[in-house]
């Protein structure tokens, strides 16, 4: 179980995830409210983009979407489902020790296994970006960034950057190339391959959001090795917990809810937490996040319904149609601030 889907196994190298209304923030974990059919938006979202990945001759670890016991392809179901069915890949976590992790195991491993990395694509950086923490603190500089200035919040990034974090420890961390290469025993070959897929996935999802007047801030990928070292898709992609995306400057994702909580005594609480230790920060935590505001709630689960809806070109759910939710949320936060 996570904190926003479960996966089941079943027999062989065959898993399933089950897209749950649960969302987190911040690596909180479950959040004190359900965003209704947003598991179904999450699970079909996935699968278009897994589909036309693997039409441009991708791999991907995807089967099909679970109807009546079965995986199927978009085209074939019936209604929305929140049930993916795919190929399993084992997970092997590193050892935490005293002083951080141990991921010496994967100096051995040949296929088959998850890469224990996330790998991030920038096109912008927008307001509340982690770059921006991170340059202040001195953790990062433009020039890693390959950017000749302190850039700006808001600016749109001539060409794509990537950024790499760790997968499977308790709070993700930011890594640079070479410890990134380091901890997953990939060569420079398997990186650079990393890279050019990140970039075309990058680009496919930007194509397609823009028809419906987004832009493709950022987003996340994860790959898994097979038996012959082939780099696979794995996870969920090109959703709106996976992407941020913004439609004139509006966000059209789960960070309309890292908004709102951003202006909280419990976030506070959090950065605190994880200023004295990153590891065990939960602990720490002194508050409980508080529910989402009524009117903000409602307008957060259309546009997830209405996202799938436009991205799909398929009338999955009966909302209003994407740019009136959003209007909500501009009509909200322009409140809260004259407020």
């Amino acid at each position: 179980m996570g904190s926003v889907k479960d996966m089941v196994r079943l027999k062989g190298k065959i898993g399933r995830f089950i897209f749950s209304d649960r969302y987190s923030v911040f690596d909180w974990g479950k959040m004190p409210d359900l965003i209704e059919d947003k598991g179904k938006s999450l699970c079909l979202s996935a699968a278009y983009f897994f589909e036309r990945l693997e039409e441009r001759g991708f791999k991907t670890h995807y089967m099909g979407i679970v109807e009546d016991g079965k995986p199927k392809r978009l085209n074939e179901l019936k209604a929305p489902q929140n049930i993916m069915q795919f190929r399993l890949f084992d997970v092997i976590k590193p050892l935490r020790n005293d002083s951080g992790y141990d991921y010496s195991v994967f100096k051995d491993l040949k296929g088959g296994f998850l890469i224990p990395l996330e790998i991030i694509y920038r096109n912008a950086l927008p307001p509340g970006s982690s770059v921006f923490k991170r340059l202040r603190e001195g953790k990062l500089t433009p020039q890693d960034m390959g950017l000749t200035g302190m850039p700006k919040e808001g600016q749109i990034l001539e060409s794509p950057i990537l950024d790499i974090s760790t997968k499977l420890e308790e709070t993700d961390r930011y890594l640079s190339l070479g410890e990134a290469k380091s901890i997953s025993a990939l060569t420079d070959k398997e990186m650079d391959q990393i890279s050019e897929l990140t970039l075309s996935a990058n680009s496919l999802i930007s194509e397609s959001v823009s028809r419906m007047g987004l832009f493709n801030e950022d987003g996340k990928f994860e790959f898994a090795m097979d038996q012959d070292r082939s780099l696979v898709f794995v996870d969920a992609l090109g959703t709106l917990d996976e992407c941020r995306f913004t439609f004139k400057g509006i966000p059209v994702s789960k960070e309309i809810a890292r908004i709102y909580y951003r202006r909280t005594s419990w976030f506070q609480d959090v950065e605190n937490a994880k200023k004295r230790d990153m590891i065990r920060w939960k602990e720490l935590v002194i508050s409980s996040p508080p529910p989402l505001p009524r009117e903000l709630h409602k307008a957060l689960c259309d546009i997830y319904r209405g996202f799938v809806n436009e991205l799909t070109q398929r009338e999955w759910f009966k909302v209003p149609p994407l740019k009136g939710s959003l209007k909500i949320i501009k009509d909200f936060f322009t409140m809260v601030r004259g407020s």
